[in-house]
């Protein structure tokens, strides 16, 4: 009887078991119970790779002994993967080390260079002996016959490695979201890039173009036709979502301000480089390596005043800088040399805002002041001079040599200088209770939500030309990277994203690194604790033991 009790007991276990394990496979769930929610994703980041019919292919490059910094990169990078592979099963990933291979590493460096993948030198002297190591922190997906490159380093000129790590573990989600999303969403919104006001010629706005390609339909808009045309004109700005104005340099005329006016009333985004002084550093190479700048008058003043902010007619002087390239020396002892250039200010960013958080210093050059006016509509200031500027006045003569000054400091004393403003809200027509330049079909008094972009420099985008051919927008002579292609494509994005997708940007990740300076000074206490304590511990009890024991016995 007790037998047939215990294999009864035997019994109902094991299909007490199975049944647990049968519900369990049922019901699958994962809890982040991380303060700052670092391995949920946002919900347009699943709906990315929810819907995948086919499998797409990740490659991941950071693979290999790095050090501590890099390992929290990796280990990260592998999560966030896995968080997009439980979404959907058509998720591969492959994580390769390009330089595991004696045979194949400098054939796998040149490759992948070729391909745009930038690596990262690494050096390290914490031992006292230098050593360089090369590490490629990118990754590339795949999906039908298409490829993109994921940067997973955000790498800074102003930032050591610990703070672009964590920089660049905040921007993981967004960087393999914003990949996936050129990938698998078909490009629908269409840019119209102005012309016909003077603005940049293609070739000097070519990388912005290449940048924003993959993402949406881009087309050229002259407003020439306005004159003969202006309703039809009108009818046919309306089927671009966003108008980008890359420093016009000629007036826009009243029939011209109000197509724009009732483009933007009737849902139409718009960024604007614009200018209320005339000055260029190309202008400054002549005879006299000198010029004079002036007050550029777009017919644009009221323009902006109505919708909430003003372009002063001055420059910004900034003692944080970029520097220019100029010969220093006579004769055939003249060197080029960087020294620091006060009109080219380095704007700070907006750590809050998902545009331009996490974001480098933008290059600015020749540049003037925003002020915010009060109205309905809600303002921020996206990017802003340092403390320490100065302002100018118009009709003031700049020359090359004013470099080899030194600049008086205590005159630097104007404070932070709004450089970029987005506005966001209900806009109030420039054309309300005025006569209307001319007849306008359905003109509207006020728009739905909108967004617009206020850049007070069309500098900001626009790449350098050498032999004809476009360089890299922000990255200058030394090979320093500036922060105005990725400002751009955000600023961009953010304006036409309805998925939500640029506020992954918003997400804030807190990650604690060791103090390496308290770490260096109580590293010996630290070696001496887990070290010899231990031994001593082991020895003492050893002692104790055998004197017990002695006692006990004898």
């Amino acid at each position: 009887m007790k037998k047939n009790k215990n294999l009864i007991y035997i019994l109902v276990v094991i299909v007490g078991l199975i049944i647990v394990n049968v519900v369990a496979n049922q019901f699958y769930g994962r809890f982040d119970l991380t303060k700052d929610k670092r391995y949920t994703l946002s919900d347009a980041s699943k709906s990315l790779v929810q819907d995948l019919d086919s499998p797409l292919i990740i490659d991941v490059f950071l693979e290999g002994e790095f050090p501590s910094e890099f390992r929290l990169l990796q280990t990260e990078v592998r999560q966030i993967i896995e968080e997009f592979q439980l979404e959907t099963n058509n998720i591969r990933v492959n994580y390769i080390d390009p330089i595991e291979d004696e045979t194949t590493r400098e054939r796998n460096i040149e490759e992948l260079t070729r391909s745009g993948l930038e690596p990262y030198i690494n050096t390290d002297n914490s031992t006292g002996k230098v050593t360089q190591e090369i590490i490629f922190p990118w990754a590339f997906a795949s999906y039908r016959d298409q490829t993109v490159k994921i940067p997973l380093l955000k790498r800074s000129i102003t930032q050591g490695l610990p703070e672009q790590i964590n920089n660049s573990v905040q921007a993981l989600e967004y960087a393999f979201a914003d990949g996936f999303s050129k990938l698998v969403k078909p490009k629908s919104k269409k840019i119209a890039i102005l012309k016909g006001n003077g603005e940049l010629g293609d070739i000097y706005i070519a990388d912005f173009l290449k940048t924003i390609q993959p993402y949406y339909n881009i087309g050229p808009f002259t407003l020439d036709s306005v004159a003969s045309n202006p309703q039809g004109t009108l009818d046919n700005l309306k089927q671009y979502d966003l108008i980008v104005a890359a420093k016009p340099s000629e007036a826009f005329s009243e029939n011209e301000k109000l197509v724009l006016d009732q483009y933007i009333m009737n849902g139409g985004k718009s960024l604007w480089l614009t200018e209320s002084v005339i000055m260029d550093k190309d202008s400054l190479y002549n005879a006299s390596n000198s010029g004079v700048s002036i007050i550029r008058d777009l017919n644009l003043n009221d323009f902006f005043f109505k919708y909430g902010v003003r372009i002063n007619p001055s420059l910004v002087k900034d003692l944080y800088s970029a520097p220019i390239m100029l010969a220093v020396g006579e004769g055939s002892q003249a060197q080029l040399q960087p020294i620091q250039w006060q009109y080219s200010p380095l704007a700070e960013s907006n750590s809050k805002h998902p545009i331009t958080k996490n974001l480098n210093l933008v290059k600015y050059d020749f540049t003037s002041p925003i002020d915010t006016l009060k109205n309905k509509v809600d303002k921020t200031i996206l990017l802003q001079s340092s403390p320490k500027s100065q302002l100018e006045g118009a009709l003031t003569r700049i020359a090359l040599s004013d470099v080899t000054k030194q600049p008086d400091e205590s005159t630097y004393n104007s404070g932070p200088q709004n450089l970029a403003v987005l506005l966001e809200g209900e806009f109030t027509s420039v054309y309300d209770k005025r006569v209307l330049p001319f007849k306008v079909r359905d003109f509207k008094t006020t728009s739905s939500k909108n967004k617009m972009v206020i850049i007070s420099d069309g500098d900001v985008i626009k790449n350098e030309v050498r032999r004809n051919r476009p360089l890299e927008l922000g990255v200058d002579y030394r090979g320093f990277t500036y922060g105005n292609k990725e400002f751009l494509l955000n600023t961009v994005n953010y304006l036409l994203d309805d998925t939500g997708l640029i506020n992954i940007r918003a997400k804030e990740i807190s990650i604690a690194y060791l103090d390496q300076q308290k770490v260096e000074e109580s590293k010996g206490q630290w070696q001496f604790i887990n070290l010899a304590l231990p031994l001593l511990i082991l020895a003492l009890f050893g002692f104790i033991f055998n004197y017990l024991r002695k006692r006990k016995y004898t």
